[in-house]
């Protein structure tokens, strides 16, 4: 009986490096001896990251430091960051904002940034990427998306219109890439103790992210689609899905 066996990706660029989901994955392809390329906009932070990753066993690092708001520097950040891997087998997107629903209610302004930062950013990144990967046959695009995309509550509304847009595009050009080669993971986490996450009420209940970002690297290793992670978002998400409208208007979720 054979088995598939473990795939092992060496060039690995990664756009929002920093954030505690991104840097618990990378520390494991850093041990499996893999190349990095690391984005994101803290200089320190990103310089104690891509440290960290060395001393852990990864063959190559390299960085730099970006906004990936500022979508006009991404064609050549994109290419750089490609130059100095010398190639790449997965692009990793993992930035975003949670944003501040009370203050999207009140202002427009507010409301933009998270749709900037979590939907209009990651659009033109795999944009690019996505025409990148189909010249060469292959390439895997995962992507943070969230399980407050799967439907709009009260509680969030915005960063979870910003997540679902996002979920909405991937499957679209999971659609359009897929027979060319290339695989597009939608990685819907559930909440996850991060940095981000740290403030927010039931904290200490939360997903560990150490196992989170091990069961990303295992879904990039077997080509996955859509990712649920922890599993068990998957029949929440249903379940919430198809509560009738007349009953879910009623809910303080």
């Amino acid at each position: 009986m054979s088995t598939t066996p473990t795939i092992i990706y060496r060039k690995i660029l990664v756009l929002g490096a920093t954030s505690g989901i991104a840097e618990a994955t990378c520390r494991i392809w850093a041990s499996q001896g893999a190349s990095l390329f690391l984005v994101a906009r803290n200089a320190e932070k990103l310089a104690a990251v891509a440290a960290d990753l060395k001393t852990r066993g990864a063959s190559y690092i390299d960085y730099a430091v970006c906004d990936l708001d500022d979508t006009a520097q991404h064609a050549s950040l994109l290419t750089h960051g490609i130059n100095s891997l010398g190639g790449m087998d997965i692009a990793y997107l993992a930035h975003g904002v949670l944003g501040d629903q009370a203050a999207g209610e009140r202002d427009f302004t507010a409301a933009a940034q998270v749709l900037q930062t979590n939907f209009v950013s990651p659009v033109s990144l795999l944009t690019w990427l996505a025409n990148y990967c189909v010249q060469r046959k292959s390439g895997v695009l995962a992507v943070i998306s969230s399980v407050a995309g799967d439907r709009g509550r009260k509680s969030n509304y915005i960063y979870g219109s910003s997540k679902a847009g996002l979920s909405a595009f991937l499957g679209g050009l999971r659609n359009r890439v897929d027979r060319e080669g290339v695989t597009v993971l939608n990685i819907k986490p559930g909440p996850t103790r991060t940095a981000m996450t740290a403030n927010m009420p039931g904290a200490e209940k939360m997903a560990d992210v150490n196992a989170v970002a091990a069961t990303i690297v295992k879904a990039i290793d077997k080509r996955v689609d859509n990712l649920y992670v922890p599993f068990q978002w998957g029949p929440i998400m249903f379940i919430i899905s198809h509560i009738p409208e007349s009953i879910f208007k009623k809910l303080n979720l």
